[in-house]
């Protein structure tokens, strides 16, 4: 009998720091990187209108425990680049006037006083147009996604993403791109690079548009 006693203080000690520890855990759930998809993307047609919208998502990265939401109507959208793109919660539209050009996207949203932000690049083009992105025989452009916290420059300049995460560079000339992965993290790898080593990835630039992504862990 008193065996089995102590057998029940035992097991309700037990299913007692089992439920506190889960009750922490859930109230310590913190939000460390948000993604944008698709990370970078392209419009064709310069014109505004509402045929001519790329939906982009917002997905948080939480941890502790590791879980991922959907933030999309939860984060605030911003654009570095106004006179370019408009956009309105995920929904992103060319601005108009025959602009074109690569701007940035950001999703951002505060956690625990702490100020996150995820980034994505879009490109507007008009191959009719040689000046615009993708549309000259003489100029490329190049974007870099990230996948992950971590930073990407060029060389010669031009990319320094998160904040510029495309540019246009001359066809035929080489840049290399330095992946530079956040404290506390590593970096994973390139995706879609034409020559990657490590954590550089060196690029001949073409008529048209490279994309590629940066990987950190």
């Amino acid at each position: 009998m008193i065996k089995t006693r102590w057998f029940q203080i035992a097991l309700s000690a037990v299913v007692a720091l089992v439920a506190v520890n889960s009750l922490s855990c859930g109230n310590g759930r913190k939000l460390t990187q948000i993604e944008i998809h698709p990370a970078a993307a392209t419009f064709l047609d310069p014109s505004p209108g509402p045929n001519n919208v790329i939906l982009f998502t917002a997905q948080g990265i939480y941890l502790h425990p590791s879980v991922t939401r959907d933030l999309t109507s939860k984060v605030a959208w911003k654009t570095d680049t106004p006179g370019l793109l408009v956009v309105t919660g995920g929904q992103v539209s060319p601005f108009g006037g025959g602009a074109c050009g690569v701007g940035d996207i950001s999703a951002e949203s505060v956690d625990r006083g702490n100020l996150i932000i995820g980034y994505a690049t879009a490109t507007v083009n008009d191959p009719s147009n040689p000046n615009c992105p993708g549309g000259s025989a003489t100029k490329g452009v190049v974007t870099v996604a990230l996948a992950g916290p971590g930073s990407v420059a060029s060389s010669p300049g031009g990319i320094t993403c998160p904040s510029t995460c495309g540019s246009q560079f001359t066809v035929g000339d080489t840049i290399v791109l330095s992946a530079t992965p956040s404290a506390g993290h590593t970096f994973g790898g390139w995706t879609s690079c034409p020559s990657p080593s490590t954590t550089s990835c060196t690029i001949t630039v073409l008529k048209g548009s490279v994309n590629v992504s940066a990987n950190f862990i």
